[in-house]
């Protein structure tokens, strides 16, 4: 056997295994980024996460809003003044 044979046999022999370490990897579900970190768990999570935190802004964001309205503000006076004459009437 050649020096140029077993650098050959070396080279493929290394490839396969990289491309058995790669298949084993994606079935894990472990995926590397642009700078070789490798992260463990699917895409489906991650989105599914920020799903749910869209979905909690959009009730933090209405909670916020809903009390500084006209409508909110008319209400709460119209509450005021009803507790008001309740308490009159107890008197």
């Amino acid at each position: 056997m050649s020096f140029w044979t077993a650098v050959v046999i070396m080279v493929a022999i290394i490839s396969f295994t990289e491309m058995v370490k790669s298949r084993h990897r994606s079935r894990a579900g472990i995926t590397r980024d642009h700078l070789g970190s490798e992260t463990i768990g699917s895409n489906y999570e991650a989105q599914r996460e920020i799903e749910d935190l869209r979905e909690r802004i959009k009730v933090l964001e209405r909670i916020a809003t809903e009390g500084n309205t006209l409508d909110a503000r008319e209400t709460q006076r119209i509450s005021a003044e009803i507790e008001a004459l309740r308490d009159k009437q107890a008197d």
